[in-house]
């Protein structure tokens, strides 16, 4: 697939993705975090790297806390330059965010670096393959990469069932997800 075939192959999976994910139930998180929590917990001790929802995306944050109450340390990405990798900083609910590019909400400066070694990966789109599409910008791709060439991460999917396609195209830096968790279930790819 040429480059231009691909990105516009990308660019109407997007689309798809996002007429999806605008359709979604506000209160699927929770049915989300029941799977995640029954059939994809990660393992004690696991630092595990969230995120906080923009716009319509399904909400992790009901798993955060139930991950949170079972001990596991929490960190949000701090979004740096475009495709970049991104910086996880430690969070715990209650403690301030300040707005960061593209109106996401992360930790400030000051709080603890950590590295994740299971990430809440939000999606736009995706396949059972593990294929995901995001906003586009190239961010947990390339965090994935950094990340797995040091150790064993896994990373979760979080999107709506909805926003699952037949197949997508995908690239040669493309990251696969290990597995996809929705408000149906947990898909492992």
């Amino acid at each position: 697939m040429s480059t231009v075939t691909l990105i516009e192959a990308k660019r109407a999976a997007r689309a798809a993705g996002l007429a999806a994910r605008e359709a979604g139930d506000p209160r699927a998180g929770l049915r989300l975090a029941g799977h995640v929590l029954e059939r994809f917990a990660p393992p004690p001790g696991a630092v595990v790297a969230g995120y906080w929802p923009l716009g319509r995306e399904i909400d992790p944050r009901p798993l955060m806390l139930a991950l949170a109450g079972r001990g596991h340390p929490l960190v949000l990405p701090v979004t740096g330059k475009r495709g970049t990798p991104l910086v996880f900083r430690r969070f715990r609910f209650g403690d301030p965010l300040v707005v960061g590019p593209f109106g996401t909400r992360q930790p400030d400066a000051d709080a603890e670096a950590l590295a994740p070694t299971f990430l809440l990966v939000p999606v736009v789109a995706f396949d059972a393959t593990g294929v995901r599409i995001g906003h586009g910008a190239g961010y947990y791709d390339a965090t994935l990469a950094v990340l797995r060439a040091r150790r064993a991460v896994v990373a979760l999917g979080c999107g709506y069932a909805s926003q699952q396609a037949a197949t997508l195209p995908v690239g040669a830096h493309d990251q696969r997800l290990d597995a996809i968790a929705t408000e149906q279930g947990v898909l492992r790819a």
